[in-house]
Formats: structure tokens, C-alpha cells, sequence
């Protein structure tokens, strides 16, 4: 069995190194029009870019590898099965699932290298990024804002922003915490900054919301105030505004110290739930990439590369977009992170179980 696992592993080597180089380069190449307006219209160093352009490579293997995994078993065994090998295999009393077996310590393994990068490696890129970024930018203290950031800079004020696109904020959230007494919370569907011309102050202007109002009877209790245009001024004179780490710039035990720190605020910290939760859950994905792609393969008969690729493709984009899908619901905290979070593995799973049950009974 040792010759078989390494003649296995040796027909998987050759298409992971060059899947995995193909996918983060053609992911790289995306960036490139963004990095050169940063340059061309910004006038930002080629220097600087170049050194965001290098922190993307650790940032995209969190999703290359993964899917490098799975193409590589579906061309890998997809040429066995189209060369008889696998069948020969099957001749000689061979169970297709031993062939499974390198692949399967070879996923833990995997697995355990994209813990690492979720947990460490990709924070830190993402950390190196912005601190660029920040450097390099405008003194507008809009360009500080990070969408998925609480920033904690503004006197008094902790604000969240779910998304942000130019000059416009798509669902703020501003908590104003107070000693000994709950904090009060506003949220609106949109906002802008204003300039306060001449003064050391910013006006956010927020449209279509709510605002936690003090009960004159009981200033302990709030009610709820409905607006259409609010307007709240903050103070930049005492320190300017400064963004603190994205959630994705946070390790795991940042993000568990920041969960635990807003929740003593009484702040909803379901954004770095689902934020956690989603490291945990992608760090299995070489290892259910390898079980889904594997029966698939072993099954098929001759079939170009390029329609092994469609299918890779096929089986990976679902997984990727409903795990998106899960994390923008439980940052609205419409479930519970926890759950929510797992569900496209559970899927998965439950597809391969199905797939490798079949395979057995051929």
C-alpha cells in the first residue's frame, strides 16, 4: 500500500502546485486596476502599492487553497479513471476509499495550514494593508472608515457601518455607551459626513431610523424615536479619527476579546461572531473539498481537463456563496452565528456522504 500512497500523492503534486499558482494568480490580477488608480489618480507610491499588491498573496490562499484542493482531486483521479488505472485497482481487490486514505491525512494537514492562515497569517496581511493604505491616504476621515469596523475613536461615540460606497453609509449603527446606565443605540438605514466648515467637527447626517430615547419618568429606560434626517456632531479636536481593526485584521483571540468586550456594553457583536465562526468553518473546506471532489472523480470517464474544471468550479462557487450568504444573515444576527455559520459545511458534508455511499455500493 505505501507504493499506491505515493504513487497517489505524486499525481497529486503536480496539479495542486500549479492549480494553486493559477487561481492566486488570476485572483492577483483583479486587484491590479484598483492598485493602479490608487497610483495614477491618487498619486500613491508604486512602492506602497507594490507592497499591497504582495499582502493579497496570503489574503487569497485562505480561498484558493481550498478550491486548488478540490481541482486537484478531480483532475488527479479524473486521469486515473480515464486511464483504466482505477479500474485495475478495483480488479486487484482494492477499495476505492482506501484510495482516500493519503488524501484524508493529507486534508487534516491542509486544513490545519488554513487555521493557521485565518488565524494569524491573514490578519496580520489585512493589518499591514491598512496600516499602508492609512498612510498613504487623504486626510479625509472618511477614508479611515472601514465597513465591518467598530471604530472606537470618535469622543463619546462607538460607531459600526455595514457597508460604505463613496460618500454613503449603508447601515450605521452608533452606540453611545454610559457608566451605570444602558447605552444608547442608533441605527439608520443610510448616512453621510458633512463638514462643519471652520470648526474641528464632523456632522453625520443619518436618514431613515431609530434612536434610543431617555424616558424623562425614568431616565434609566429608553423609547424608541423614529426619524427620517438626524444629525449628530462629533468633536475631532481631541483626537482624530482612527479606525480600529477590521474584524478581519483581528486574530481569534481578538475577536473573542472584542465579542466579550461588547457584550459587556451591551453592544450586538454579531458581525465578529459571524466573522469568527466563518474562520472556523472555512478552515475544513480543504478537507470536505477533497471527500466531494473524490467520488466525482473516481466515477468519470474521459472527459477534457476543461470540463473537470467547470465541474471543480460548479462545486466550489455554491459553497463560497451561500457560506457569504450565512455571514451577511448573521451579521444582521437574523440566527445565531454559531449555527448559521455551519450550515454550508453541514451541506457539503451531507453531499459527499451521499456521493462516497454511492461510490461504495458500485
Amino acid at each position: 500500500m505505501r507504493i499506491l500512497r505515493n504513487y497517489i500523492l505524486k499525481e497529486c503534486l503536480q496539479p495542486f502546485v500549479l492549480s494553486i499558482s493559477v487561481l492566486t494568480s488570476v485572483f492577483l490580477l483583479g486587484y491590479l486596476p484598483q492598485l493602479a488608480n490608487k497610483v495614477i489618480n491618487d498619486g500613491v507610491s508604486v512602492t506602497a502599492m507594490g507592497k499591497v499588491f504582495v499582502y493579497y498573496i496570503p489574503i487569497l490562499l485562505g480561498y484558493t487553497l481550498p478550491i486548488a484542493c478540490l481541482i486537484t482531486v478531480i483532475l488527479a483521479f479524473g486521469h486515473m479513471s480515464a486511464e483504466n488505472e482505477i479500474l485495475a485497482m478495483r480488479a486487484s481487490g482494492i477499495h476505492l476509499l482506501r484510495l482516500l486514505a493519503p488524501l484524508t491525512v493529507v486534508g487534516i494537514s491542509l486544513c490545519l495550514v488554513v487555521f493557521l492562515l485565518n488565524d494569524r497569517i491573514i490578519p496580520d496581511a489585512y493589518d499591514e494593508q491598512t496600516r499602508i493604505l492609512q498612510q498613504t491616504g487623504s486626510q479625509d476621515p472618511t477614508a479611515m472608515l472601514e465597513p465591518g469596523s467598530f471604530i472606537n475613536a470618535f469622543d463619546k461615540y462607538i460607531v459600526f457601518i455595514y457597508r460604505i460606497d463613496g460618500d454613503l453609509l449603508y447601515g450605521v449603527r452608533i452606540y453611545q455607551p454610559q457608566p451605570g446606565k444602558p447605552t444608547k443605540t442608533i441605527i439608520a438605514e443610510q448616512g453621510e459626513f458633512v463638514h462643519v466648515p471652520g470648526k474641528d467637527q464632523l456632522m453625520l447626517k443619518l436618514i431613515n431610523g431609530t434612536s434610543d430615547e431617555p424616558d424623562l419618568s425614568n431616565p434609566n429606560n429608553f423609547y424608541k424615536l423614529n426619524f427620517q434626517t438626524s444629525f449628530i456632531t462629533m468633536d475631532l479636536s481631541k483626537k482624530r479619527p482612527r479606525a480600529e481593526k477590521k474584524s478581519k485584521a483581528m486574530t481569534m483571540q481578538e475577536l473573542r476579546k472584542k465579542i466579550h468586550s461588547l457584550r459587556k456594553m451591551s453592544i450586538d457583536p454579531s458581525p465578529l461572531m459571524a466573522e469568527y465562526q466563518r474562520r472556523l468553518a472555512w478552515s475544513l473546506s480543504p478537507l470536505i473539498f477533497i471527500f466531494l471532489g473524490f467520488p466525482f472523480a473516481a466515477i468519470t470517464h474521459r472527459r477534457a481537463k476543461s470540463a473537470n474544471l467547470l465541474y471543480a468550479l460548479l462545486f466550489a462557487a455554491p459553497y463560497y456563496i451561500l457560506s457569504l450568504a450565512c455571514q451577511g444573515m448573521a451579521s444582521q444576527n437574523v440566527l445565531n452565528p454559531a449555527l448559521l455559520m455551519w450550515i454550508p459545511n453541514l451541506l457539503a458534508m451531507t453531499v459527499a456522504f451521499i456521493l462516497n455511499w454511492r461510490l461504495c455500493l458500485r
